[in-house]
Order: structure tokens, then sequence, then C-alpha cells
């Protein structure tokens, strides 16, 4: 069976503002190749700078999100990393990791950081109980 290879949240929306940044220039290249056409020209110039400033946009709030992150250190490549959350991955090695003790040794999902997925959980723990 092929094991799952998670991504650290941090890089997986870097990486989405890397793409907004070449969606803009791709955008703004098809107004070049459209510059027989006015108005289409103008419209894929806008489009493609919109996208380039929504993704410093990203990049600025993500960066925000990264000084609050917890910093750790990975217990399998021994390198520092950024945590956000209750479970994410390591930003070099891919591991798995929680600072919360209730989720260790549990299966990773990357659900147990919504609240809605931990209170179902918790009600499914209450009426197992009862």
């Amino acid at each position: 069976m092929a094991q799952l290879v998670y991504s650290s949240k941090i890089n997986k929306i870097r990486s989405f503002a890397l793409f907004l940044i070449f969606a803009g220039f791709l955008l703004m290249y098809g107004g070049i190749l459209t510059k027989k056409i006015p108005w289409l020209m103008a419209t894929f110039f806008v489009l493609g700078i919109l996208l380039i400033v929504f993704s410093c946009v990203v990049y600025f709030w993500i960066g925000m999100l990264s000084t609050k992150a917890v910093p750790i250190i990975c217990p399998n490549c021994e390198k520092p990393t950024k945590m956000l959350g209750r479970v994410d991955a390591c930003m070099h090695c891919k591991q798995t990791l929680t600072l919360d003790k209730d989720l260790e040794g549990k299966e990773f999902d990357e659900r147990y950081n919504s609240r809605h997925y931990r209170k179902e959980l918790k009600e499914k723990q209450k009426n197992n109980k009862k």
C-alpha cells in the first residue's frame, strides 16, 4: 500500500501563493499574444496583476501566521520546523507531528485541526462511554 506523504501547512500556502504569481504572469503573457484586441489584452493584464497582488496578500498573511507558529525540533530529522494547528507535518522530512497528547499514536488526519471535527469526535466519545 502506498504511504501518504503530508506537507506542512505553511509550505502548502506558500506554494499556492507561488502558483498565483505564475498564473498572473501567464495571463499577462496571454495579453501580449492578444495585442490586436485591445480590450482583451487589457483584461488579461488586469487579471494578471490582480493575481500577483493577491499572491502578495497571501504571502503577507502566511508571514504573519508563521510568526505565531510553534517552533519545534522534528524528532525524525532533528531540524527546526514550525507547526500550525494540532497536527502538522515537518517542513523538511514530512514527518507527521502533534503537540496534543490525546492524538499521540493515532492515525494522522488533517481534520484534527478543524473545530467542527473535534467537536464531533468528543460527542462520539461521550456517546460511547454511556
